[in-house]
């Protein structure tokens, strides 16, 4: 019990030091890999509330930080495109639960990457069909969608860029949280169960010596 508490305040003190603002590029989150290994680690409703309350406690304080820094970020449209990064962050808990935290490390990290891609396609899919920004690239048409997938809007780096770092963070965070439940689930009666315990019983007493004839 107390290694699931530990883990959690690991998961959860990671998650929200990657969001200071500025700390890390953009899209390179722990946000894919704190989703999909709570599915893994965790069990019943902990694993939806543990990163989807942390998430939307966090979210919440960047949006009053950068409102004071007078940054727009409570429209319609960003609301909007909270709710589908939500959604996907629901598809990569669900995937989670799929693994078992006694799968090795690499396939883990594996999901975790493939966590990464779904949240791509699933976020950037859901940009392009409902723009709620109202974004002229985003052509109802396969073209529109490659763009969203690939180039994205105007005036911003390429969607691609944003890609390699959601990958590059997923993969990361995914490792160094497995890491970490690796080393929260050891105690030392874990280390030391199953060791042969020495023998302690008394070696047999010698025969008695035969009575003289």
């Amino acid at each position: 019990m107390k290694g699931k508490i530990l883990l959690a305040a690991v998961f959860v003190a990671t998650f929200a030091l990657s969001r200071i603002p500025g700390l890390l590029p953009p899209d390179f989150s722990a946000a894919y890999a704190f989703a999909f290994c709570a599915g893994v680690y965790f069990r019943g409703a902990t694993a939806w509330w543990l990163p989807l309350g942390t998430m939307l406690a966090t979210d919440i304080g960047l949006n009053v930080y950068y409102t004071f820094h007078g940054i727009p970020v409570w429209d319609l449209s960003d609301i909007e495109n909270l709710v589908f990064n939500y959604a996907a962050y629901a598809v990569l808990i669900f995937l989670g639960t799929r693994f078992r935290k006694q799968n090795s490390f690499f396939k883990l990290v594996g999901g975790g990457l493939f966590g990464a891609i779904m949240f791509y396609l699933i976020t950037n899919t859901a940009s392009w069909l409902f723009n709620p920004f109202h974004n002229p690239e985003y052509t109802k048409t396969l073209a529109g969608w490659i763009i969203a997938l690939t180039k994205g809007t105007g005036g911003y780096p390429p969607t691609l860029d944003f890609f390699r770092n959601t990958l590059l963070g997923g993969g990361l965070f995914t490792a160094l949280f497995a890491a970490a439940e690796k080393l929260t689930a050891e105690s030392p009666a874990d280390k030391t169960a199953g060791a042969t315990e020495p023998n302690t019983e008394d070696e047999p007493e010698a025969k008695p010596e035969e009575a003289e004839a």
